[in-house]
C-alpha cells in the first residue's frame, strides 16, 4: 500500500507539470501563427504597393515617352524605363569641358523641356506619388593630365554639383508660376555624382563621353510606402 501510495504521489507531482507543458506548446504556437500571419498581411501589402507602382511607373514612363519622342533625337536625349531618368547625352551641348557654366544649346534646350517634363509630373496621376524628381551631374574620371583619382573624384565631386545647382537655378528663374516655383523646390534637387555612376563599354572600359551626362531622375515613394508597412 505504501507503494501504491508513493506510486499516486508521484504521478500527481507530474500531471501539473504535463500540463504546463501543453499550455506553453499551445502559447508557442499561438504566437507562430500570429507571426505566420503578420509575415503574409505584410507580403501582401508590399505586393500590392510593388504592383501598384509598377503599373504607376509604366504609365509615367509612356506619358513622357508620348510627350518627348519627338525631341529626344535631336536633344541627343533618352529615357530610362528602370530609372525614369531623362538622359542629356551630349557634354559638347551641356557644358565646356571643366567648366560649370551652361552652354548656351542647353540653355535653350531647358527652357522648351523643363515646363512640359514638370507639368507631366505635376499630374493629379502622378504628383502624391513622387517623393523627389533629382538633377544629377555625372562627370568622366578624368581631371587634367597627371591627377591623382583621389583628387579627380573630388575635384569632379565639385564640378558636378555646381553644374546641377546651375541647372536648377536657370530652370527655377525660368519660371513665373508661384505656386509651381513652390512646388519644384519642394520637389526638385540638385545633385553632383562626380564619376560615381560610370558609363562603361561592352568592353569593360570606361566611356569618357556617355560619362559626362546630365539626368533628370524621378523617384516615387514606394520604398516610402514599403518602409512604413514593415515599421506597423
Amino acid at each position: 500500500m505504501e507503494n501504491f501510495s508513493q506510486k499516486q504521489e508521484g504521478e500527481s507531482q507530474w500531471l501539473p507539470i504535463s500540463d504546463l507543458m501543453s499550455v506553453l506548446m499551445m502559447v508557442f504556437l499561438l504566437i507562430a501563427v500570429s507571426y505566420m500571419l503578420k509575415v503574409t498581411l505584410e507580403k501582401e501589402k508590399i505586393e500590392e504597393v510593388a504592383i501598384t507602382y509598377n503599373k504607376l511607373q509604366n504609365k509615367l514612363y509612356q506619358d513622357l515617352n508620348l510627350e518627348f519622342k519627338e525631341d529626344f533625337k535631336k536633344w541627343d536625349a533618352e529615357i530610362d524605363k528602370a530609372t525614369l531618368s531623362v538622359r542629356f547625352k551630349s557634354p559638347e551641348i551641356l557644358f565646356s569641358e571643366g567648366s560649370p557654366k551652361l552652354n548656351n544649346k542647353f540653355k535653350s534646350i531647358l527652357k522648351e523641356f523643363f515646363p512640359r517634363f514638370i507639368d507631366v509630373l505635376n499630374k493629379k496621376d502622378y504628383k502624391n506619388d513622387i517623393d523627389e524628381i533629382r538633377i544629377e551631374g555625372h562627370t568622366s574620371s578624368r581631371w587634367r593630365e597627371g591627377t591623382k583619382d583621389g583628387v579627380a573624384y573630388i575635384k569632379n565631386m565639385e564640378l558636378s554639383q555646381n553644374r546641377t545647382r546651375n541647372v536648377l537655378d536657370y530652370v527655377l528663374k525660368n519660371e513665373t508660376d508661384k505656386v509651381l516655383i513652390k512646388w519644384i523646390r519642394l520637389n526638385v534637387t540638385a545633385n553632383g555624382l562626380s564619376s560615381s555612376k560610370l558609363i562603361y563599354n561592352d568592353d569593360g572600359i570606361e566611356n569618357s563621353d556617355l560619362s559626362r551626362r546630365v539626368e533628370f531622375r524621378v523617384k516615387t515613394n514606394a520604398e516610402k510606402r514599403i518602409a512604413k508597412i514593415l515599421s506597423e
